[in-house]
């Protein structure tokens, strides 16, 4: 079944160019802004739009999402808010993908079968939950598959080829790849190094393989674009709500920041196979 997703990166196939995939927290700074900055992310150059669902305990997100998780929450986020947001964007936007984010509590607290209708009828696409593993596939991934919702997996450097099968075998969408390797003062080495992780992945599916992780400027999105079928970036936006804040509070600057930041990284990909 083809989804949003499919057709994105099929599209973008098509134009030689990787995808710009972008990471916002939900309600962050607060419920009406966070949904002006999920409106201006299309406009400004975001292929998908992974949509953070936040919660009090984001034991594998860095400080910048969990602090924008916090904002979100004291905003009066909730899953259900989440939801809203995204048939909100439909209203507007029927074809820019939307990817959902975030742990397994809220979903189970929902109730799983409950979430995945709404998530479907609120036109999202895919999943990342980064807490449930390949082994526990039966309480989420095959139920989403079923709903009609991709679930994207993540993979590291120290995902081997023996572990990687695993990993894939219900994969859909695309692969997120999670590079533990920085560019700074190493830039050649990690250019080697991502085209080589990205090739691996790639001897074990058809799936485009979007990689994420210290990607903060417009160059570093047509440097990792030029072995990657899309390029994720997240904690730099965050970053980038934060500093726009006053006293906590969001300012005439706030999605101006994000839209600009966005449509930066936008030209950068534009280059990596230019």
């Amino acid at each position: 079944m083809t989804n949003r997703i499919d057709t994105r990166f099929a599209a973008l196939k098509r134009e030689n160019r990787p995808a710009l995939v972008t990471f916002v927290m939900a309600g962050d700074p607060d419920l009406a802004t966070g949904q002006a900055i999920l409106e201006a992310l299309p406009q400004a150059g975001a292929d998908i739009i992974e949509l953070g669902m936040p919660f009090s305990d984001p034991m594998a997100d860095g400080v910048a999402i969990q602090l924008g998780g916090q904002r979100a929450l004291a905003s009066g986020q909730t899953l259900r808010g989440v939801l809203a947001m995204v048939e909100d964007f439909r209203r507007k936007d029927e074809t820019t993908p939307v990817v959902l984010m975030g742990y397994y509590n809220p979903i189970y607290a929902m109730g799983v079968d409950r979430f995945l209708a709404a998530a479907k009828a609120a036109g999202v696409d895919g999943l990342i939950v980064v807490d449930l593993p390949p082994e526990e596939d039966g309480e989420l991934c095959l139920p989403a598959l079923a709903a009609g919702l991709n679930f994207i997996r993540l993979t590291t450097p120290t995902t081997d080829d023996r572990r990687l099968p695993a990993v894939l075998k219900n994969t859909s969408g695309f692969v997120y790849y999670v590079s533990m390797t920085g560019i700074t003062g190493a830039a050649i080495t990690a250019r080697g190094a991502i085209g080589d992780a990205v090739e691996r992945i790639k001897g074990h599916t058809d799936l485009p393989v979007a990689v994420g992780f210290g990607i903060k400027t417009a160059d570093d999105a047509a440097e990792f674009g030029r072995h990657a079928d899309g390029i994720v970036v997240g904690t730099v936006l965050v970053d980038a709500v934060a500093r726009s804040l006053h006293e906590g509070k969001a300012t005439d600057r706030t999605v101006g920041a994000v839209r600009a930041l966005v449509a930066d990284l936008a030209a950068g990909v534009k280059r990596a196979r230019a």
